[in-house]
């Protein structure tokens, strides 16, 4: 259908990926028994229910996809919040991703609603990801 990886949503939920590995890499695993597995799990399931949505030749298809992606964003925010509970991730370790995975919900809830509103129109891609999470793409 379309190339994934040129959808802005997909390139920040990525990086969320790689925020949620880097801030769980030193968590105790035995202190906390699965958590670790379910924050990944939750992070990783956002681009690639993206990914595998844009494989599929529909936008009915996609914007299923994009609904079980935006789950997986409240999946991840419950598991944060946790993690910042139970004192295994510090406040700041916490507030990054939490604010990323909020930042990635409005994506997809602005994605979804175009590919609903019409079939004769192309599907909406956003600028190409950016590698620095700092900086907007300044891509069209």
């Amino acid at each position: 259908m379309q190339d994934y990886r040129k959808l802005s949503v997909w390139g920040k939920s990525h990086q969320l990926v790689l925020m949620i590995y880097r801030v769980t890499g030193n968590a105790p695993e035995k202190k906390y028994p699965g958590l670790t597995s379910q924050l990944r799990r939750a992070a990783a399931a956002i681009p690639a229910n993206i990914a595998e949505g844009c494989g599929h030749g529909s936008r009915r298809e996609f914007s299923r996809f994009l609904a079980i992606a935006l789950a997986s964003s409240f999946e991840l925010n419950s598991h944060l919040q946790l993690a910042a509970d139970l004192g295994m991730l510090s406040r700041s370790d916490y507030a990054r991703p939490d604010a990323r995975t909020e930042q990635v919900r409005r994506m997809l809830s602005s994605l979804t609603s175009k590919v609903k509103q019409g079939s004769d129109r192309p599907l909406p891609l956003g600028g190409a990801p950016t590698t620095d999470d700092r900086k907007p793409s300044t891509r069209p």
